[in-house]
């Protein structure tokens, strides 16, 4: 499986850490975790950002043809 090597500050690794520790979950797993949910997050965003964007032109586009 590929991995990954990120770099953090110590004041930043504490920061993870602390909120690792809070959700009772290990360091490691709270990184993968953070990154699936900010990357699905984005993904989603986008495709609302996107399907609003269409409709917009949608109803404008009629309106000039």
């Amino acid at each position: 499986m590929p991995g990954l090597n990120i770099q953090f500050t110590d004041d930043e690794q504490a920061l993870i850490r602390d909120a690792a520790e809070r959700e009772g979950v290990s360091l490691k797993a709270f990184v993968h975790n953070a990154s699936l949910d900010a990357a699905s997050s984005r993904k989603r965003l986008r495709s609302e950002l996107l399907a609003d964007i269409f409709d917009k032109s949608a109803e404008l586009n009629a309106r000039l043809a």
